[in-house]
């Protein structure tokens, strides 16, 4: 039952970073994070492949309930849009989880 708990820790790691960066990018640009990509800088170009890489999850449902609600859409989009973002956002809670743990095994 631990290693549930551990993983459910995991994903809602994730999930938090996601909901932060998308909001810390709608925070500083004034619109809403997309997975579309317009060309600028490089440094800003990496700032934003970064900020869309965290922010997938939260980026997926915000557009499956859109679409779940508005468009009307069938019920196991909704559904499969969350496995993916569930997923997704394991696997991010993984990579932050790592930097963290080798950051202060660093110290």
């Amino acid at each position: 039952m631990a290693e549930y708990t551990f993983y459910a820790l995991i994903t809602a790691t994730g999930f938090v970073a996601a909901g932060l960066v998308a909001s810390l990018f709608q925070l500083v640009t004034g619109q809403p994070i997309r997975f579309g990509f317009t060309p600028r800088s490089v440094p800003v170009d990496a700032a934003e492949i970064l900020a869309r890489m965290t922010a997938g999850p939260a980026i997926i449902m915000r557009n499956a309930v859109k679409a779940a609600v508005k468009e009307g859409r069938e019920p196991y989009w909704l559904a499969l849009s969350t496995l993916l973002s569930v997923l997704w956002s394991f696997f991010t809670g993984v990579v932050i989880l790592e930097l963290i743990y080798s950051f202060s095994a660093s110290l």
